[in-house]
């Protein structure tokens, strides 16, 4: 199992971003959440297996048509144990 912490930025937000990615998220298994940042940016945190992970994040650093993803910032960090995910709100 991998976990991921992945911060996006360009235009990610107010255009269905999250629940892009929520989408992927089922479809390749992925545990975690996604947000919006203050700045602009969108935060995911992912966790599933390496193979799941690799496609679920080919997926997201294309976003869905009204975005555009300039940058998209991938760090590993310690797995968490999530158990579904989820769309948080701030």
């Amino acid at each position: 199992m991998k976990r991921v912490r992945v911060i996006v930025d360009g235009r990610v937000q107010g255009v269905g971003f999250r629940y892009f990615v929520a989408d992927g998220a089922r479809n390749h298994n992925i545990n975690g959440y996604v947000q919006n940042l203050p700045d602009g940016k969108v935060e995911i945190d992912a966790e599933g297996e390496c193979e799941n992970i690799h496609h679920f994040l080919c997926e997201c650093r294309k976003g869905p048509s009204l975005s555009r993803v300039d940058t998209f910032m991938v760090s590993d960090i310690p797995f968490y144990g999530y158990r579904q995910f989820k769309i948080k709100q701030r």
